[in-house]
């Protein structure tokens, strides 16, 4: 895939799938602005790529930072081809006393966020424009005390086949839903998930998600040959939510907690 001549706009690109997607864009040509809240990863992103890249830094759960960064992208660049939105914070649940502030910028992050830079984008979006977001396999099945980002992941699914209806015309709108995956090559100085063979192994290809795998996917689905494919979740996920596994099967058991 060549994207020269093309701008990509990613949020939470300074760090692990964002940065990666990033990245790929950018050794394929495309232009890229990126808004993050790790400055300092931004000024090290910048000075590898140069005026290939514009990198501001700011949090996406806030109006007035989302409006100062659409006007940067707008003055930078003419059109816009492609917006990847991918931040999204983790701020606990029900059990870790996840309150009113907290679930509610979980949600400014991860779902009113991706709606309001696509409206202030979609006027400037270029011939063939895509947008991707950055859904989750928890936007279908979930794990105790992850409701705020759960929520979020569930909001943005259904917020990308109601977009892809709105733009149809102007930018094909889909999600990718990762499952697990090890960014931890995209996130300085930090470990790679501690794993077993069981774990590679619930998943049926026999290994845990790389960053690159969904990178290469989000890079799919901008690109034309993905050009009769909109309004979809499409699961990244190794298959394991596909995967049925009960209590003795495969060796595998269940032992509650008290």
């Amino acid at each position: 895939m060549d994207f020269h001549g093309k701008t990509a706009v990613i949020t939470g690109g300074a760090n692990g799938i964002g940065r990666c997607v990033a990245e790929n864009f950018l050794d394929k040509g495309a232009s890229v602005a990126v808004i993050d809240t790790d400055a300092a990863r931004g000024a090290q992103m910048k000075e590898k790529y140069g005026e290939k890249l514009l990198f501001f830094a700011g949090d996406v759960g806030e109006e007035k930072t989302l409006d100062a960064f659409a006007e940067a992208v707008l003055s930078c660049f003419p059109k816009v081809h492609y917006l990847i939105n991918n931040a999204m914070p983790s701020m606990g649940g029900i059990l870790s006393g996840c309150g009113y502030r907290d679930f509610e910028y979980a949600l400014r992050v991860g779902v009113t966020a991706p709606y309001y830079l696509t409206m202030k984008l979609k006027d400037r979006f270029g011939a063939g424009a895509a947008v991707v977001n950055i859904s989750s396999s928890r936007s279908g099945q979930s794990q105790p005390d992850t409701e705020s980002y759960t929520a979020a992941k569930g909001g943005i699914a259904a917020l990308t086949h109601a977009l892809s209806a709105s733009l149809a015309g102007i930018a094909r709108v889909n999600a990718i839903a990762p499952g697990w995956i090890d960014t931890s090559q995209w996130h300085e100085g930090c470990p790679a998930p501690q794993h077993s063979a069981p774990d590679r192994f619930q998943h049926p290809v026999r290994r845990l998600g790389r960053a690159e795998d969904i990178a290469k996917l989000a890079l799919f689905l901008c690109g034309e040959d993905a050009g009769f494919i909109t309004g979809q979740e499409i699961f990244a996920d190794g298959g394991m939510s596909k995967l049925m596994i009960y209590h003795s099967d495969c060796g595998w058991s269940y032992q509650p907690g008290s």
